[in-house]
């Protein structure tokens, strides 16, 4: 896997360092509350509640929190209403990149993410500038370190639908179809295999290679997005060269 995977993977640890900080429970809450009100509170039979409650139990968030939010929004309890709502925009390097919010109140959201990336050498675009760039997949990171080896994390990913499989040093990403996802969560668990994070995620379909300068600019702009409050997730088409994304890591 190239520079953005790798980028990706420091970012996960980097999330479960700060678990207990509450930007990112307020920030997983918000995901449990639009998921229980657009499918139930039961996570039985709402999928996109279950991912929200896995990443919430892994980055340690109490249960009490976990329980107030799927009230909240199936309307057991009162709170604000959140939109979901993607934006998009082009960072240093011609970079494509969205991001996906839920917000209470767009004109705020809106300023800020134009700020972020004024302030950073990017510019907010028009929708569905960018979004032909990026696929919508399922995506799990195992771990290499206590997993069985490689044709075993294959054959039962492979067994549940799982469409594909990369590696690097540290770790194995499979890839699904968005409906798969479950099946290949509950494959892999059956076969013993601990994965860090399981989620749905859009991946780009062309990348942009960048320089150390554009690197360094590019991953400041992706720093600055996610540390606004009601920004979920942010997607973009960046390929830094190995060699750059050590330097930048160490």
């Amino acid at each position: 896997m190239a520079g953005h995977s790798k980028w990706h993977n420091i970012k996960l640890r980097k999330q479960a360092q700060d678990a207990r900080k509450s930007k990112v429970f307020a920030k997983i809450s918000r995901e449990i509350m639009v998921a229980a009100r657009a499918g139930g509170g039961d996570p039985d039979s709402n999928v996109r509640l279950r991912l929200a409650m896995d990443k919430a139990r892994t980055a340690g968030m109490p249960q009490d929190n976990v329980r107030r939010a799927i009230q909240r929004g199936t309307g057991e309890a009162g709170g604000a209403q959140y939109e979901s709502m993607t934006y998009e925009g082009y960072a240093p390097g011609g970079v494509a990149v969205m991001a996906q919010v839920l917000s209470d109140n767009r004109n705020r959201t809106v300023g800020e993410l134009r700020s972020v990336f004024s302030r950073n050498g990017g510019s907010l675009a028009e929708s569905n500038a960018v979004a032909w760039l990026f696929q919508q997949k399922g995506v799990i990171l195992v771990p290499r370190d206590g997993a069985p080896d490689e044709d075993a994390v294959l054959e039962a990913a492979l067994e549940a639908g799982a469409e594909d499989m990369q590696n690097d040093e540290t770790c194995y990403e499979i890839r699904t179809a968005p409906g798969d996802l479950e099946a290949v969560k509950k494959s892999l668990e059956a076969a013993g295999v601990a994965y860090d994070s399981a989620e749905v995620t859009m991946l780009p379909q062309t990348r942009v290679t960048l320089t150390e300068n554009e690197a360094q600019q590019v991953l400041r702009l992706m720093d600055a997005l996610e540390e606004l409050e009601d920004v979920q997730q942010v997607y973009a088409n960046f390929d830094i060269p190995d060699a750059i994304m050590e330097q930048i890591a160490a």
